[in-house]
């Protein structure tokens, strides 16, 4: 039910994003400066038809290989298209055929507007809770991303295993999607209106975390979230009792990351060049690293710094010689625990 009602309401009920009742998949966060002009050279028919819910626009990406999960109408790969240059590639995977002509119908015109002597985006129709069937090499990709799609698919667990196998060591998954405060009934879950906006698909968040770590990916980092409103009354009475957010959080696959957040007295220090972060680096929501500045890490922040893209903009004080306990203030209660629900959780 869930892959035909998600062709049904983004291909043929949804024209416009004005058509959505809830605010589950528009984008809120503003954007920082280099990810606003990217989005000025993106072609007005693609952004009318815009159904994300956050922020995915991961930093330091030039030259790198991305694959962009549920990519619709193509407004984040050419926005990320721009931003890793013409020596880095966008591929985009969609299932709503009507949303994929978009895309593909603009593929020229982005082309020339960002100067390049040849596109470095495709879009490729398939499933995402079948990846392994699309022909990608195994550790081919530095970055996936994925915007509010995960949610309307049934075996999302399925997505995280794959993912992992198609990250490069060091790569990352780096996506926003909607979750729930517990599981959705199966009834609501059926429901195509509530599927559709992205609300009776939400992942519990617990089960997220279980899904993540299964595949590989031991600390899940959330960068930042917000509290869902749902201003349709009848959908609203219908999920009575119920609280959604969305989440943008980033999965590193590496070796060595420790389900706990270990210190061994480690520090690293930000030395800037990242681009819209040159004072001050944004690895989740718990490390806002100053540039400059000695930053206290646990061993597991170590590695998503010394062991990735990231490397090059630090310098990295200590080693995992000396070992000293669980790393105090890298945790923290789960979003939806928070009496302040801009408060979001870290490392988990």
């Amino acid at each position: 039910m869930n892959l035909q009602n998600s062709q049904e309401y983004y291909g043929q009920v949804l024209k416009r994003t004005d058509d959505l009742r809830t605010d589950a998949c528009t984008m809120a966060d503003i954007p920082p400066p280099h990810v606003v002009e990217a989005l000025a050279n993106v072609h007005p028919e693609v952004k009318a038809r815009y159904y994300g819910c956050g922020l995915v626009a991961p930093t330091g990406i030039e030259g790198a290989r991305i694959l962009d999960l549920g990519s619709g109408s193509g407004q984040d790969a050419y926005v990320l298209a721009q931003l890793v240059g013409p020596t880095g590639e966008v591929v985009g995977v969609d299932v709503t055929p009507e949303q994929l002509e978009v895309a593909r119908e603009h593929l020229e015109w982005h082309r020339e507007r960002f100067g390049y002597d040849s596109s470095n985006v495709s879009f490729i129709e398939g499933n995402i809770e079948e990846l392994e069937d699309l022909g990608f090499e195994p550790g081919s990709f530095d970055i996936i991303i994925s915007n509010c799609v995960i949610n309307l698919a049934s075996d999302k667990a399925r997505i995280f295993h794959a993912a992992h196998k198609l990250l490069k060591l060091g790569g990352e998954m780096f996506f926003s999607d909607v979750y729930g405060d517990r599981r959705i009934p199966e009834a609501l879950q059926q429901d195509p209106v509530l599927h559709g906006e992205c609300l009776s698909g939400a992942l519990y968040w617990g089960d997220f975390m279980m899904f993540a770590k299964e595949a590989g990916f031991t600390d899940p980092r959330t960068v930042i979230h917000r509290a869902l409103s749902i201003n349709d009354s009848a959908i609203a009475a219908k999920l009575d009792g119920f609280r959604f957010l969305s989440a943008t959080c980033r999965l590193f696959k590496l070796k060595g990351l420790e389900p706990e957040c270990e210190d061994y007295g480690q520090a690293v220090i930000y030395r800037g060049g990242v681009q819209g972060e040159e004072r001050v680096f944004n690895l989740d929501n718990k490390h806002q690293i100053e540039r400059g500045r000695v930053f206290p890490v646990c061993g597991n922040t170590w590695k998503m710094l010394a062991d990735t893209r990231f490397a090059q903009h630090f310098d990295f004080v200590g080693n995992f010689d000396h070992h000293y306990g669980i790393f105090e203030g890298c945790g923290g209660s789960l979003p939806f625990d928070s009496h302040e629900e801009s408060e979001a959780v870290s490392c988990c």
